[in-house]
């Protein structure tokens, strides 16, 4: 590191070399203190139904509990004083490579399980061995995208390192994070933490804590208008996504050229970074009024049956408020008080029901869901109740034996609950609930429906005694009209809006010069129309390996290209597969997809150089590979399927069409599974979509 020109005191250089180390501040604090008493496009399945906390598989929302540029009060300070701005603040929260001080400073926007935050990983890395901590400052700040799935408590896990271990902990484990980015798992993201030194237990109990933090940087990043990741502010300058290391480095230099010179005129080092922002950050332009482009409220009352779900408040409630909640959500919590506080406020004249859609990123979900369930089992809606007030009082601890420890003081069956919860004895029931939440569009937790009016998100109290009112003022009119009070929710549901069907698309069948996997003769065909640099075909792969595995000889799977345009290396790569089909047929074509969606995300990894090495290393004839690239010899059979697509109305990519039905998008494996079945039975009665 290239020495201070300034004299720094011993305790300021002690506590920035020790969080160099990772060693967490606060205990570092303590060491200090005893010494001295002796002497750190897209445009992707955006949510139409408003922007409070909300967890989703495919759409999050996330207003703040902790205000952008705010630290948690309950938290004690992570390090030395950071310097800072009003527009782009720095606090001891955000985990920092570089001096307090320093001269110019980097925020980074990422998301861990963006492709292209992993390419641009290589350039900060070279950025940090050519500048010295004094002159640059490189602090992360987190921004999960709302499509990618396991980016939200990927994020929430780093946080909580770095609550617990400091920056470059951190950022070690943040590493680890980007290196593993197709899989980060509930255990893995538990088990890295374990790998670099954080115990399991204070993990997991950081963990909530944490989310805070990261739903405060993503309300910063919504502030400055830094959308997409990565998106970084260079002194307050903008830089969007990854670009070459010349652009990051002729910014910084002009930075630093701007920052020593408010140096020489002795503007303290710790007041440079503001007065940088001040003079380089514009605050993004927005218009008088946002309601021309804000999407409409969803208005319609949809039919929601309340079948054989735990309900609790009168049967002749004139309000029935259902819920789609996870265990596992943090905002499923926070917004308990809430609800409690509207059974208070209309007392007597609310119900409530509860439906189960635990969420596929949170593995503990499914069997608190399991116990619940169990509950209700064996002791009613009352025994439901009082377990599903103990989840979430024991939340975000949800292992075995909590929820065994749960069922124990609630005087459930020791035996029954530990089959249901191993065993998941009762997952059709969850299916079942979880169906009806994707048929309502109800994807992210929690999510409700007030006399089938739809009401997404964490809402604060007044947001649901806004709704409430006017659904009570609409009950009340229907009781004067003579319905019975008991009879008021069947009576609104018998006019609601039923789920729509699901899209079709109508798409030629396939011929032998189509790529496939399954059986020839298969009742179900999926036909995938895909593009191998877009990271969510590659995301959805492991879903359709496992529907593959589920249904060996009911389903086949055909491959359609679909190269977008604004993706230069996927046209190449889909030629590439087609020549490995050529020479090894299926199996060539399929090991040759595979190793392409591999290396999708690494810089270069659709290169043309890379393309030969894929086809070396499956000992394909190299003379006549790249022959068949030189000459575009496939290139005419690749624009027939996209005219495919173009023709059915597929502009995006995955795309799917299983017998007819059309499903867009990485979606989940229910997703999957229900129009897989509902052809089935098509063709098992001869019916067309």
């Amino acid at each position: 590191m290239a020495p201070n020109p300034r004299a720094r005191s011993a305790v300021g250089a002690h506590v920035r070399h020790a969080s160099a180390l990772g060693v967490p501040i606060r205990a570092l604090f303590w060491l200090l203190a005893s010494a001295l008493v002796a002497s750190c496009g897209g445009g992707h399945a955006v949510s139409k139904h408003g922007s409070t906390p909300v967890e989703v598989d495919l759409t999050v929302a996330s207003p703040v509990s902790v205000a952008a540029g705010e630290s948690d009060p309950n938290a004690a300070p992570l390090g030395p004083r950071q310097a800072t701005s009003k527009a782009i603040p720095v606090d001891d929260r955000d985990a920092v490579w570089g001096a307090p001080d320093a001269l110019v400073t980097l925020v980074e926007f990422q998301d861990f399980q963006c492709p292209f935050c992993l390419r641009v990983q290589p350039t900060l890395q070279r950025l940090r061995k050519k500048y010295s901590e004094d002159e640059l400052r490189i602090v992360f700040k987190h921004n999960p995208l709302p499509f990618h799935t396991q980016a939200l408590p990927a994020a929430s896990a780093a946080q909580a390192v770095y609550e617990l271990a400091g920056s470059a902990v951190f950022f070690r484990y943040s590493d680890r994070l980007f290196e593993n980015q197709r899989d980060l798992t509930e255990d893995k993201l538990e088990s890295w933490a374990n790998d670099v030194g954080v115990g399991r237990a204070a993990f997991r109990s950081a963990r909530d804590r944490a989310t805070g933090k990261v739903e405060a940087d993503m309300a910063l990043a919504k502030e400055i208008g830094a959308l997409g990741t990565p998106n970084f502010r260079v002194n307050g300058l903008e830089i969007s996504g990854a670009q070459p290391y010349q652009v990051f480095a002729e910014t910084i230099d002009r930075e630093l050229g701007e920052a020593r010179a408010l140096a020489e005129a002795r503007v303290p080092r710790i007041e440079i970074y503001g007065q940088r922002v001040a003079a380089n950050y514009a605050q993004p332009q927005r218009a008088e009024t946002t309601e021309p482009t804000a999407q409409p409220e969803d208005t319609t009352i949809w039919k929601v049956p309340i079948g054989s779900s735990p309900t609790r408040g009168p049967a002749d409630a004139l309000v029935t408020i259902v819920e789609f909640g996870d265990y596992q959500c943090p905002f499923c919590k926070r917004v308990q008080p809430t609800l409690e506080k509207i059974e208070t406020t209309y007392a007597g004249k609310v119900r409530f029901v509860f439906k189960h859609n635990p969420l596929p990123f949170h593995p503990r979900a499914m069997p608190a869901a399991m116990l619940a369930i169990e509950a209700q089992k064996q002791q009613g809606n009352a025994g439901f109740w009082d377990v599903h007030r103990r989840l979430w009082d024991a939340a975000p601890s949800l292992e075995d034996a909590d929820l065994i420890a749960i069922a124990k003081d609630a005087g459930l069956s020791q035996h029954r609950v530990q089959r249901a919860t191993t065993k998941l004895t009762h997952q059709p029931i969850v299916e079942q609930d979880t169906d009806l939440a994707f048929d309502l569009e109800a994807r992210g937790t929690p999510h409700f429906f007030i006399n089938g009016y739809r009401v997404s998100g964490a809402q604060p109290f007044e947001k649901f005694a806004e709704v409430i009112d006017d659904r009570l003022a609409a009950a009340e009119a229907l009781v004067r009209q003579g319905v019975a009070r008991r009879q008021v929710y069947a009576e609104i549901m018998k006019t609601a809006q039923g789920p729509p069907p699901p899209q079709t698309k109508k798409v030629p069948a396939p011929t032998r010069s189509s790529p496939s996997r399954g059986p020839a003769r298969a009742p179900v065909v999926i036909q995938m129309f895909g593009d191998y640099q877009c990271p969510f075909c590659a995301r959805v792969e492991p879903t359709i390996e496992q529907l593959l595995r589920e249904y060996p000889w009911q389903v086949r799977l055909v491959w359609r290209d679909l190269p977008l345009a604004f993706h230069q290396d996927a046209a190449l790569a889909a030629e590439a597969a087609r020549e490995a089909f050529a020479q090894r047929g299926n199996p060539g074509y399929w090991a040759m997809n595979a190793l392409l969606y591999q290396h999708q995300r690494y810089p270069d990894g659709l290169k043309r150089p890379a393309l030969e090495s894929y086809a070396a290393q499956m000992g394909l004839n190299l003379a006549r590979f790249n022959a068949a690239l030189d000459q575009r010899v496939h290139q005419a059979a690749v624009d027939a399927d996209a005219a495919l697509a173009q023709a059915a109305g597929i502009s995006g990519t995955p795309g799917f069409v299983i017998n007819g039905y059309f499903l867009p998008g990485s979606q989940p494996h229910r997703a999957f599974k229900k129009l897989v079945e509902r052809a089935l039975d098509d063709a098992r009665k001869g019916r067309k979509p």
